[in-house]
């Protein structure tokens, strides 16, 4: 009977133990970066556990309302603007460092206003507003919130906003600036807001060409860092286009610009890396010529798609990446190897890995007529994702690349296929790409 007993009060402590609540006994930071990863309205329902949890929420540094998590906002949207409003007033932390907004676009200008009033008033850091389209409508931001603000680093918006901004946008302290699909009132707009931010470094812009404002200007000398990704896959229909002024630009990722009248990147002399994407049928353009100082290129086009070179050089690249799959990409390869003297890394990659080409370009290579600088003095690494051995054009560039790059250490191909094929093909590829001055590899993707 006494062992019984014992082995009773054994399991009664085990089952306290295990009923025993662990989580609040973590710190208090813990449990705040814990809440903090979860939507504002999941967080303001810990409350309801134990006395501890009853205000905790209010300290959580970072703020996340979704109107889907409201069942009654489908029906009301002030029903949803009302629940931001109450729990943006009984929040208490000293520093608000992120608020995060997703709301339809038939939301309350005004509501929209006192949010985003309220957060500046707690100094944040970090601003989301995503209004998601309902039968068309569209949030028109109020711009006079922005006149004058010097806490705000990261601002990012999306979808069914207006934006219009007058002369006196003044956001001093922002350094991260992401426009998803928004819409200027005019081009006036677009110059003023970003003249407004003196500290931007990274501008991140998705849009459709032509569906707000036809010019669109980029003036922004402390900018380091662009990504423009043309949403439009109609083009542009001739009209408008793009203006780039960023001297200290030092990044830069442009994707499908297509039928512009024009695009024209200003001098970037500490450009280090550009990828250029989709890019054709532009009446007026400088591109490759803007893109001289670069140390890093990923060119995705076709040399016809694109004003040539008038002599220029690419004195600082060391990395080339181009794409196979493009009308006479050869004559690009050519270029580039003509124009780049200082290159270590060439990547050459054909995105329809495994599709053969029904259509191959009728004309061939030709080579350059003397060796480029750069196989006979820097060139180390090759590699060609999506080598297609039984294409004429792709052999004779693998052979002449091998045969004339002194300096190479290693080149690797990568071909589509499954093992048994590829080991049967091997022993021919490495009979016709033969090289006695590097490794050569040959692998499966």
């Amino acid at each position: 009977m006494e062992q019984k007993l014992k082995t009773d009060g054994l399991g009664l402590s085990n089952r306290n133990a295990m009923n025993k609540d662990r989580i609040s006994d973590l710190p208090e930071a813990l449990l705040l970066h814990i809440l903090s990863s979860l939507p504002t309205e999941k967080a303001i329902a810990t409350s309801v556990l134990s006395k501890r949890w009853r205000s905790l929420w209010k300290m959580v540094p970072k703020l996340k309302f979704d109107y889907k998590f409201h069942p009654l906002a489908d029906m009301d949207a002030h029903v949803f603007s009302e629940n931001v409003y109450r729990s943006l007033s009984l929040h208490k932390a000293p520093v608000l460092e992120s608020l995060h907004l997703t709301f339809e676009g038939r939301t309350d200008c005004m509501d929209v206003g006192i949010w985003i009033a309220t957060a500046f008033a707690r100094r944040v850091r970090k601003l989301v507003l995503v209004s998601v389209y309902h039968e068309e409508q569209i949030v028109i931001l109020p711009s006079v919130l922005f006149s004058c603000n010097d806490t705000l680093e990261i601002l990012k918006l999306k979808y069914a906003i207006d934006l219009e901004f007058p002369p006196r946008v003044c956001l001093k302290s922002l350094r991260k600036l992401y426009l998803y699909e928004v819409q200027f009132k005019d081009e006036e707009s677009v110059s003023n807001f970003l003249c407004g931010c003196p500290s931007l470094e990274d501008l991140v812009v998705h849009r459709y060409s032509n569906a707000d404002v036809e010019n669109f200007t980029i003036v922004v000398p402390s900018l380091q860092r662009l990504t423009i990704k043309d949403l439009n896959q109609e083009g542009g229909n001739g009209d408008g286009g793009y203006v780039i002024n960023a001297p200290a630009l030092k990044y830069l990722d442009i994707d499908g610009f297509k039928e512009l009248e024009y695009f024209f990147i200003e001098e970037a002399p500490e450009l280090v890396e550009a990828k250029i994407s989709d890019v054709s049928d532009i009446a007026n353009e400088n591109i490759l010529v803007s893109l001289t100082s670069a140390k890093r290129l990923s060119l995705h086009l076709s040399p016809l798609e694109i004003d040539g070179l008038n002599g220029e050089i690419f004195d600082q690249l060391v990395y080339l990446e181009l794409r196979t799959h493009e009308t006479e990409w050869w004559n690009l390869l050519s270029i580039m190897l003509d124009s780049s003297p200082k290159l270590q890394i060439l990547k050459l990659t054909d995105l329809y890995l495994g599709v053969n080409h029904k259509f191959p370009d009728k004309k061939k290579w030709n080579p350059p007529d003397y060796v480029p600088e750069c196989l006979l003095l820097h060139l180390e690494t090759f590699v060609w994702i999506g080598y297609k051995w039984q294409r004429e054009d792709e052999k004779e560039v693998a052979t002449y690349i091998l045969n004339n790059a002194k300096c190479l250490k290693k080149a690797t191909f990568s071909k589509f296929g499954n093992s048994e094929k590829l080991e049967e093909k091997r022993r021919e590829m490495l009979n016709d790409l033969s090289s006695d001055s590097c490794h050569l590899v040959l692998e499966s993707v």
